[in-house]
């Protein structure tokens, strides 16, 4: 009996728990899924719970047991990892060690604002986070007592997790004091450690306007040193200071430990990735996906989903004796949610940055990129129950690969930006 270990059952773990299942004789193949966590968190819910928006009050329809999703004759092992050993083929948690014929790794990033001085101290005094449903909640709580004065987002560092986030949350933020009537009374700043509000130059434009065209004000180059919680200031270690009543804090974003403590990490927790294959780079028999990898492309469950066609692909090609294909090209796409019911759409990979279109059809759409619609708003919420019933267990894959391929398609997009942004 062939072993395929599976590390995390976030959503990059489920999904391809639920594709090698279908792929892979149960006489032949044993398949493990290892987690420390027994939940599955619809992490998208956190950019609304602060702000009790579109009827996400609290964590009710965004948790679920991580069992739920997982298929049938395929084991989920809760209990903590402790070391991956790529020599050994084994990995050893607090239970017990297990070995494995291929190894898919799929532990996600974590937030970690014990990085900067500072930052843990001011929790729950005048610094915040959304990047938990734990945080999101108490943020909820400390939003509801803030009647006025300075907001800051400040992103300490990139890469993060979602990085629409920030746009979303400063978006909302003005929605919400707009609903309370008392935007006049808050001033609402971006502070971020890019040169604009986003990394590719016809987005960034385009969404840096709209959150200007709001009164939010955007604080580029800002590479955070440290938080001053009692005197309400953030500082760069470029000798800048920004002062704050309210301080959203995006923390850095790190790989897991247990990456790093079994020497497979970059410095920061991400495992070093072919970008194409999605195969280790140092390593047989390991392929990574979701927010662990170092891959240029958005750590998103979108992405998750993308690579999870590709890394199945190449799996099972390599069990058969053959090479893995070079077929992933970063392909994201993400809703942008901005307030009063609409929300902007990027889609864009590794080459092509996110440029003005319809998706999935040309001229049809019926979703808009890079445009405020109050159907990509509604895309945005319905896709909690899509990834509830459909995304996570794999439903109708073949037919959604033709809407939405592991590559990006050019259907759509408007041919004088793609010929601007193409590498």
């Amino acid at each position: 009996m062939k072993k395929l270990l599976i590390l995390g059952s976030g959503t990059a773990g489920t999904i391809m728990a639920n594709k090698m299942r279908r792929s892979l004789k149960v006489s032949d193949w044993d398949i493990t899924v290892l987690d420390k966590k027994d939940k599955h968190y619809y992490q998208p819910s956190q950019i609304f719970i602060p702000f009790q928006l579109y009827g996400y009050d609290d964590d009710k329809g965004c948790v679920h047991d991580s069992q739920d999703f997982i298929p049938k004759n395929v084991q989920l092992v809760i209990t903590e990892i402790t070391k991956i050993d790529p020599d050994k083929h084994q990995v050893e948690t607090r239970n017990g060690t297990y070995d494995y014929d291929w190894l898919v790794v799929t532990l996600g990033c974590r937030i970690a604002p014990e990085e900067i001085p500072g930052m843990v101290e001011g929790y729950g005094k005048n610094v915040h986070y959304f990047y938990t449903m734990k945080s999101a909640l108490e943020m909820q709580k400390a939003l509801k007592d803030f009647d006025g004065g300075k907001l800051v987002l400040n992103v300490a560092e990139y890469p993060i997790k979602c990085p629409v986030a920030p746009i979303e949350f400063a978006c909302l933020a003005h929605y919400y004091f707009e609903l309370r009537g008392i935007r006049d009374k808050v001033e609402l700043e971006v502070v971020t450690s890019m040169d604009g509000i986003f990394s590719k130059p016809v987005s960034s434009k385009i969404l840096g306007d709209m959150l200007i065209d709001r009164g939010i004000k955007i604080v580029p180059s800002f590479n955070l040193s440290e938080v001053d919680s009692e005197k309400g200031i953030i500082r760069s270690y470029e000798g800048k200071e920004v002062k704050y009543d309210f301080l959203a804090a995006i923390p850095p974003n790190l790989g897991p430990q247990v990456i790093e403590d079994s020497g497979l990490g970059d410095g920061s927790g991400y495992v070093p990735t072919n970008p194409n294959t999605l195969k280790a780079d140092h390593h047989d028999n390991i392929y990574v996906m979701g927010d662990c990898s170092n891959v240029k492309t958005s750590k998103a469950g979108s992405v998750a989903h993308f690579e999870a066609g590709i890394v199945a692909e190449n799996l099972l090609r390599e069990i058969h004796g053959m090479e893995p294909h070079p077929d992933f090209d970063g392909h994201s796409n993400c809703f942008i949610e901005t307030g009063y019911h609409k929300a902007h759409l990027i889609d864009f990979s590794y080459l092509q940055e996110p440029v003005p279109g319809k998706l999935p059809f040309s001229f049809i759409g019926p979703f808009s990129l890079l445009k405020e619609t109050r159907l990509n708003h509604w895309g945005k919420l319905f896709f909690r129950w899509y990834y509830w019933n459909i995304l996570l267990k794999d439903r109708y894959s073949k037919p959604m690969e033709y809407f939405l391929p592991s590559r990006m398609s050019s259907r759509g997009k408007r041919k004088s930006y793609m010929a601007k942004s193409s590498a």
